[in-house]
């Protein structure tokens, strides 16, 4: 199994976490299924009222899809699969409460999570950068799941910036993508404190409001995703040029902001 589930009887919490950190917690086929999955059966577990979501080993949250994993696709171009749009709780439909705890790097495909869930705390270490375009692909379902959390031009200016540039935990807190920012280490510890609270209140009328949340971008987002799959396959270099690109990147340290 690659993502782990706690769950406290006391306090109604589930903890999930990531569990590759040997592969900084990407997210390969199996992991994404088992995402899915486990979002489905918190749906029906009413001892579970809030949910924290970190990333094991402290170095990252999650660095996105593998590039090792392997996706089946079929051959038509009508027909492109993207195993990440299964990821998140939204996406499961549930709408119980999903705080995120931030260590570490959060980058890529990370923002499926990320922009699913209703806030985001964060480690005084942890760090934010998109690396789509530095390889020779579009940022589309990240960039529209991120427009919805930060302002555009700081948005169009992660995306734009790929690799050279990374988000530090304090400007990504100043622009509104993380709503508390901890010492290193602590980010779990207190996404945990505030979900604890969140449980104790009636859930339906917590569960609604996600809901109402939600539903406040949803047409947006909607109208957004309809256009990503067209951009992609128009702006995506070809996987080998990809793996060039990723395989002759700088070893230049990123200016972090």
């Amino acid at each position: 199994m690659t993502v782990r589930l706690e769950v406290s009887k006391e306090t109604g919490v589930a903890t999930v976490t990531l569990d590759r950190p040997e592969r900084l917690n990407a997210i390969d086929v199996a992991m994404a299924t088992e995402l899915h999955s486990l979002w489905r059966e918190l749906r029906v577990e009413d001892s579970v009222r809030a949910i924290v979501l970190a990333g094991a080993g402290g170095r990252a949250f999650s660095t996105g899809l593998d590039r090792d994993a392997v996706v089946p696709q079929p051959t038509s171009p009508y027909m492109q699969d993207d195993p990440l749009l299964t990821i998140g709780p939204k996406s499961a439909d549930l709408w119980k409460p999903v705080i995120a705890a931030v260590e570490g790097m959060a980058c890529g495909g990370a923002f499926y999570l990320l922009g699913e869930c209703e806030f985001v705390v964060a480690g005084a270490d942890a760090v934010f950068f998109d690396p789509h375009t530095t390889y020779g692909m579009v940022s589309a379902y990240e960039s529209v799941l991120l427009a919805q959390r930060m302002p555009y031009g700081e948005v169009a200016r992660m995306m734009l910036m790929g690799t050279a540039e990374r988000i530090s935990a304090r400007r990504a807190h100043e622009v509104g993508l993380v709503s508390e920012l901890t010492p290193a280490g602590g980010a779990s510890d207190a996404a945990t404190a505030c979900a604890a609270v969140i449980a104790a209140y009636p859930p339906t009328g917590v569960q609604g409001t996600v809901r109402a949340l939600w539903s406040a971008k949803e047409a947006a987002r909607t109208a957004g995703y309809a256009q990503a799959p067209h951009l992609i396959s128009l702006g995506n270099l070809p996987d080998e040029k990809q793996a060039e690109l990723f395989t002759g990147r700088s070893t230049a340290k990123p200016r972090i902001r």
